[in-house]
C-alpha cells in the first residue's frame, strides 16, 4: 500500500509539472499572438508628437489620447467605407448562403446521372489558383460594365466550393430514413430542406456565415482591383486611401486608430460566436 501511495504521489507530481510546462508554453504563445494587437491599440492612443519623440519604442504610455479616433472619422470618409463594407458583406453572405445550401442539398440528397463525377469536377476547381480566377472575373465584370458598382463587387463572391463541400458533408450525416419518411408524407424537397435539414445543420450554417463575414470584411485584392472610385471603397482597401490622402504616411498613431476601429467588429463577432465556429467546423468534419 505504501509503494502504491508513493507511485501515485510521483504520478501526481509529474502531471503537475507537465501541466505547469504546458501552461507556461501556452502563455508564452498567447503573448506572441496577442502582442501585435496590444501594440496596435497602444500606438493608437499615443499622440503624434509623443510617438515621433520616441527614439526607443515605449511599451506603455502615461498620457493616452482618443484624438486619433476622432480624426479617423473626420480626416477620411471612414463612415462611408464602413457602410460600403456592411452592404457588401450582408448581401454577399446572404446570396452565398442560398447558393451553397441548394448546391449542397443537390449533391447530398438528390439522385441524378453523373452526380459523383460532377462533384469531383466541382472539387477540382479548388486546385485552380486564385490569380487565374481573379483575371477571369475581372475581364467578365469589365465587359459587363460593372466596375465601380456593388454588383461587380458582390457577384464573384457569391459561391464557394469549400463551403458547399462542408455543408454537403453535414447534410449527409442526417439519416436517410428522415428523408424517406418525409417523402412518404408527401413533403417536397424544398420543404424538407427548410424544415428538417437546415435546422439540424444550423451550427454549420452559423459557422459558414461567420467565416464568410470575416472573409468579406477582410477582402482586399478584388475590391482594390475592381474599384477606383472611393464611393465604393471598403474598409480594407480604404486603408491605403487613408495612408495616402488622409493622415499622411508619417501619422502612424492615427492610422492605427483607424485599423482598431476597422478590426473591432470582427474581434467582437469572433469572441461571441467562437464556440459555435469550433462546433460547426468539428461537426462538418465528422462522418457517421
Amino acid at each position: 500500500m505504501t509503494d502504491y501511495n508513493k507511485i501515485e504521489k510521483v504520478a501526481r507530481s509529474r502531471r503537475k509539472i507537465l501541466n505547469a510546462i504546458t501552461y507556461i508554453l501556452l502563455a508564452f504563445w498567447a503573448i506572441i499572438v496577442l502582442f501585435p494587437f496590444y501594440w496596435m491599440i497602444l500606438t493608437s492612443v499615443k499622440s503624434y508628437s509623443a510617438y515621433n519623440s520616441e527614439y526607443i519604442p515605449a511599451f506603455f504610455t502615461l498620457s493616452p489620447t482618443l484624438q486619433n479616433y476622432a480624426d479617423a472619422f473626420t480626416a477620411v470618409p471612414l463612415g462611408r467605407y464602413f457602410g460600403n463594407t456592411v452592404i457588401f458583406t450582408v448581401v454577399t453572405t446572404a446570396i452565398m448562403l442560398v447558393v451553397i445550401t441548394l448546391a449542397a442539398f443537390a449533391f447530398a440528397r438528390l439522385d441524378f446521372r453523373g452526380k459523383n463525377i460532377a462533384f469531383v469536377i466541382f472539387l477540382s476547381l479548388m486546385m485552380i489558383p486564385n490569380e487565374l480566377v481573379i483575371i477571369t472575373n475581372f475581364v467578365t465584370v469589365t465587359n459587363l460594365n460593372m466596375r465601380n458598382t456593388f454588383p461587380g463587387l458582390i457577384l464573384p463572391s457569391v459561391t464557394s466550393v469549400f463551403y458547399i463541400y462542408l455543408l454537403k458533408e453535414n447534410f449527409e450525416q442526417i439519416p436517410d430514413s428522415l428523408y424517406y419518411a418525409a417523402k412518404v408524407d408527401g413533403t417536397s424537397d424544398l420543404k424538407y430542406l427548410l424544415k428538417v435539414m437546415i435546422p439540424i445543420s444550423k451550427p454549420t450554417l452559423i459557422t459558414i456565415t461567420i467565416l464568410k463575414v470575416i472573409e468579406c470584411w477582410n477582402s482586399y485584392v478584388w475590391p482594390r482591383l475592381i474599384t477606383d472610385d472611393e464611393n465604393y471603397f471598403l474598409v480594407s482597401n480604404g486603408i491605403q486611401e487613408i495612408r495616402e490622402n488622409g493622415f499622411g504616411r508619417e501619422n502612424i498613431p492615427a492610422m492605427m486608430a483607424a485599423v482598431v476601429v476597422i478590426s473591432l467588429p470582427l474581434i467582437i463577432l469572433f469572441l461571441i460566436f467562437r464556440k459555435k465556429v469550433m462546433a460547426g467546423v468539428s461537426r462538418g468534419g465528422l462522418k457517421g
